[in-house]
């Protein structure tokens, strides 16, 4: 029986290394790309274009999710934006587009995906926080993106009490600064040695989704930064 796992972002930096590591790993890859771009994740066995932000195309990806496929083993949910800005550069429509792009991206699909993997009784849920969202000290610039972030990890914590007593898993992976080639272009005088990779993180994903022991968890993956 195949292993199947979601993945949404799948053609951005973080998720392109996820498709490689759970794809030579196995895995079923459904990837989840956005229908407002001309993207095409070539590892990937089956492809949709969802816009996750948008409730009401995810609740028709998990009724065509149901008629195609079995069960779910994992959904990765990678999309995602930065933005800067402190109080005075922060509005209120600011806040609007780092909540949807960070936080409604990967509610929309545990909402959808929960009773399924409740049926199942299994299945584990991946997301992806921010440093900043943490580590308060690093948010005040960061106004919007860390607050959207930290309604993410949030959510990881109130779903870990709604599974507590089932087999279904929740983790949380929380990065500094990811090696990619806008990070280096956006900062070309740092040290790119001292940052996390997307492989490091896909690494790290998998083996949390393979562990049964680990359960809810934090995973901080700072670098050396």
């Amino acid at each position: 029986m195949s292993r199947n796992i979601i993945i949404t972002g799948a053609s951005g930096n973080l998720g392109s290394a996820v498709v490689e590591k759970f794809k030579r790993e196995g895995y079923h890859i459904i990837a989840l790309t956005d229908p407002n771009r001309d993207d095409f994740v070539e590892e990937a066995d089956d492809s949709y274009e969802v816009d996750v932000t948008d409730e009401e195309q995810v609740v028709s990806f998990v009724k065509e999710f149901q008629l195609q496929y079995g069960d779910l083993d994992a959904l990765a949910m990678l999309v995602g934006g930065y933005g800067s800005g402190g109080f005075e550069k922060t509005s209120q429509t600011d806040l609007q587009k780092m909540f949807q792009l960070n936080f409604f991206s990967a509610y929309h699909l545990v909402r959808g995906f929960l009773p399924i993997m409740k049926k199942q009784q299994k299945g584990t849920f991946l997301f992806v926080g921010a440093r900043p969202a943490l580590e308060l000290s690093g948010a005040k610039d960061t106004l919007a993106y860390s607050l959207s972030k930290r309604l993410v990890i949030t959510l990881t914590e109130i779903l870990g009490e709604e599974i507590k007593d089932s087999p279904i898993r929740s983790h949380v992976f929380v990065p500094s600064i990811i090696d990619t080639p806008q990070n280096r272009d956006s900062m070309p005088d740092a040290d790119f040695s001292k940052w996390v990779t997307p492989k490091e993180i896909a690494e790290a994903m998998h083996y949390s989704v393979n562990t049964s022991a680990l359960r809810n968890m934090t995973f901080k993956l700072y670098g050396e930064v």
